[in-house]
């Protein structure tokens, strides 16, 4: 695909997907709920944090005449003491059901909210969930799913509402010192925001932010292919090769026999079949220093590289081998995880715009809210790379395939392939280039959206104590989640530094109002 822990799909439910774009879709890693009682420090009990709660949000920040709709959130004051700071939060691309965790200190932001007696927000995205400005998804109502109806979003909130605590109406940014978190897409709305709309929000941590935005997004596998067993990427680019150099000799007849030894011969398109082999890749996204050697990714690698209980060397088994075992792994086993009972060319097929996947537009739909923000804005293309790289992801992927799928989605606002404006994104809200102070950004070696994020290779951005930039051996958004700075202690030295910026950077905050 595309684009930011991944989609959490599986089975026929990520049938419901005939693209690649969609799953390597940034997302948050989501917690279990604490089943316990909350009570504030004074003993109080509190709501629990699956309390929903509602703003009144404008529908358009350019024109407060159309009214408002009502914007979900939830919170947990458990730590709060007044003076302390309001840590707000968005997840992002999706509904925010389920990620209420992130109020607790199971996360970076309970953490914060704890060591500095602070309260804690999480707030759904404008068209995701059920916070929509309208009752459709229609092109026409998307038109306001813009990144900066979305900054306006939270600094709205943060300077008008009045919070259910106990004098959450006097906390407003001048009253009380507010902290912007945010992890992946949100994790770039931290920047974005703090860079549009300065002096709002006093401190901002963003992990894994992918501030950058790239149309043509092939380093998305760079840190899979550096990071993943050697012989597997050594025998996932043999086959990749040998599917290339048929498409570039016009075998139809060779390809044909490829898909079919991946029980994928109903595919019509070499397009899809082509994504179909990225997804075994982007299983890679769903990893986190926690996760044994039972992850779908590390199935998958091991059905290519042990035979008869022989690990493979470096250089892999060989092109023979990995197109037997691949194509096995997929008949036995990933062709059900991806697809179900559904036919081949219906679960991955890219073609047929009839499909409800392009046609339903009722709310509460992530995959087309998040299209619409992909076509339009960042891009973040997931396709093959330059001939100079090696490549585990066929080079027939280029942006034009996914830039097609626009079209599918949206006929009535693209009558031809749309270039998403990633240059104008970029100017706008300073991408790589941002120098806000008092913004903390914390990154995974491992992560496949390490590119789009200020630590990506050959910018060699200077760690300063007003815009700090750490690193982990990590993956995707892994800062976030206290339980993988216990397993890895290159992750928990991030999150130490993030708490230690933010009480800095808390006590030198004086109230304006």
């Amino acid at each position: 695909m595309w684009l930011l822990m991944s989609l959490l799909l599986t089975g026929v439910a990520r049938a419901a997907i005939p693209n690649a774009m969609l799953r390597g879709m940034h997302s948050l890693p989501k917690l279990s709920i604490p089943e316990r009682s909350l009570t504030s420090l004074n003993g109080t009990i509190l709501p629990p944090i699956t309390t929903v709660y509602h703003f009144d949000q404008l529908i358009d920040h350019n024109d407060a005449g159309l009214g408002t709709f009502q914007q979900r959130y939830w919170m947990n004051w458990e730590f709060y003491e007044p003076g302390g700071p309001i840590i707000l939060m968005t997840p992002g691309e999706g509904n925010a059901d389920g990620y209420e965790a992130y109020t607790t200190n199971a996360t970076i932001n309970g953490l914060i909210a704890q060591q500095q007696n602070g309260a804690a927000i999480i707030i759904e995205h404008r068209f995701f969930g059920y916070s929509n400005p309208y009752d459709n998804l229609t092109s026409q109502s998307l038109a306001l799913l813009t990144i900066q109806q979305a900054i306006d979003d939270l600094v709205y909130f943060a300077t008008t509402a009045d919070l259910p605590m106990p004098g959450g109406d006097a906390v407003k940014p001048g009253q009380a010192p507010w902290i912007l978190i945010g992890g992946s897409y949100s994790g770039a709305l931290t920047s974005w925001t703090m860079v549009n709309k300065p002096g709002i929000f006093w401190a901002g941590y963003a992990s894994s932010g992918v501030v950058e935005a790239i149309t043509d997004y092939y380093d998305y596998f760079t840190p899979i292919r550096e990071h993943m067993p050697q012989n597997c990427s050594s025998d996932v680019e043999a086959v990749v090769s040998y599917l290339d150099d048929m498409y570039a000799a016009d075998d139809t007849a060779g390809i044909q026999t490829l898909k079919e030894a991946f029980g994928l011969g109903d595919v019509v398109h070499v397009g899809d079949f082509a994504t179909a082999l990225q997804y075994n890749l982007f299983d890679w996204q769903s990893l986190q220093p926690d996760v044994g050697p039972g992850a779908m990714f590390f199935e998958f690698c091991d059905a290519l590289e042990v035979k008869n209980g022989v690990n493979a060397g470096p250089e892999g088994w060989g092109l023979e081998n990995a197109i037997y075992s691949w194509g096995n792994f997929w008949n036995t086993t990933y062709y059900n995880y991806v697809c179900g009972y559904e036919d081949a060319e219906t679960c991955l097929g890219t073609y047929n715009t009839s499909q409800s996947c392009w046609t339903n537009v009722t709310v509460n739909n992530a995959n087309r809210s998040w299209f619409w923000m992909v076509c339009n804005q960042v891009g973040w293309y997931q396709v093959g790379p330059p001939e100079c790289e090696p490549a585990i992801v066929s080079r027939i992927l280029q942006p034009i395939y996914e830039q097609r799928q626009c079209v599918n989605m949206f006929p009535e606002a693209f009558a031809y392939p749309p270039q998403p404006t990633t240059a104008e994104t970029n100017a706008k809200y300073a991408g790589w280039d941002v120098h806000v102070p008092r913004l903390f950004f914390a990154n995974g070696l491992r992560d496949p959206w390490r590119e789009a994020t200020v630590s990506a290779d050959g910018l060699n951005k200077h760690n300063t104590t007003r815009r700090p930039i750490y690193e982990g051996d990590g993956f995707h958004c892994t800062d976030l989640v206290v339980r993988n700075g216990i397993v890895d202690p290159t992750v928990a030295a991030v999150q130490e530094a993030g708490l230690m910026y933010m009480k800095e950077w808390l006590a030198e905050w004086k109230p304006s109002a």
